[in-house]
Order: C-alpha cells, then structure tokens, then sequence
C-alpha cells in the first residue's frame, strides 16, 4: 500500500501542545498548499463549502492503542478506534473544514486543528449534511 501526499498544511500551530482537540475549538484560519500536479483536482473548490480534508498526522505515536479521551486521566482509558485520538497504528487525520479563499493551489479553511507541515492526504467533499 502507498499513500502519496497532495500538499501539505501551512499554520500557525507549530506544535501538538498549542494546537486545539478539535477544529471547532479554537483553531485558527489554515492553508492547504496542494503540489502543482494536483491542480486540476482541486479546480472546483470554492469558498463557503465544507470538505473533508485527510491528513497524515505524521508526529504521531503508531504504538499507542489505547488514551485517557482529551488526555484527562479522570477518564477511563479507551481504545484508539473509539476516540479521536492522533496517536494510534495508522495516523490518518480527518477534519471538517470550511473554504474560506482559494489563491491558486492554495486553499485557506477555517477550522482545520493539524499543525504546520502536516502532509494533506485527500480532500472529499460533505455530502448531504448541512453544519
């Protein structure tokens, strides 16, 4: 299986401690720059719509199989596949974001919580569901 990057993330959060759990927390505006051979894949996108954007979080702990939920140990520990957790075997970021401006190949969204250099894996639109 190989997984090829389509851009990458440019944001002000630098490090996992200062990002937000969650995009609508707090997150500040982020760029997805796409490599220029995928410019014809992004053509369409355009601002006001919602997309699901995939990442892979790749400063995460692969090893990691089970975590306190929101790192609150009063919280009983959880399998990986049941929380939102960037640690765990297959480190695939999913975000709900809004187009706020798109600049040529790059895409500037609201909402998205990955760090700056985070590498874009695929970008999907929301079907059927309003925000």
């Amino acid at each position: 299986m190989k997984l090829q990057p389509v851009g990458h993330v440019e944001s002000p959060l630098t490090d996992r401690s200062s990002a937000p759990k969650q995009g609508d927390e707090g997150a500040p505006d982020a760029w997805i720059v796409f490599a220029p051979e995928y410019a014809r894949a992004m053509a369409e996108l355009a601002p006001g719509q919602d997309v699901l954007v995939l990442t892979w979080l790749d400063r995460a702990d692969r090893s990691v199989l089970a975590v306190h939920p929101r790192s609150d140990a009063e919280r009983p520990e959880t399998g990986v596949f049941s929380t939102r957790s960037p640690d765990r075997p297959n480190p695939i970021g999913l975000h709900r974001v809004r187009i706020v401006e798109v600049d040529g190949a790059r895409v500037r969204v609201a909402d998205l919580e990955a760090i700056d250099g985070t590498p874009v894996v695929d970008v999907k639109p929301v079907l059927g569901a309003e925000r």
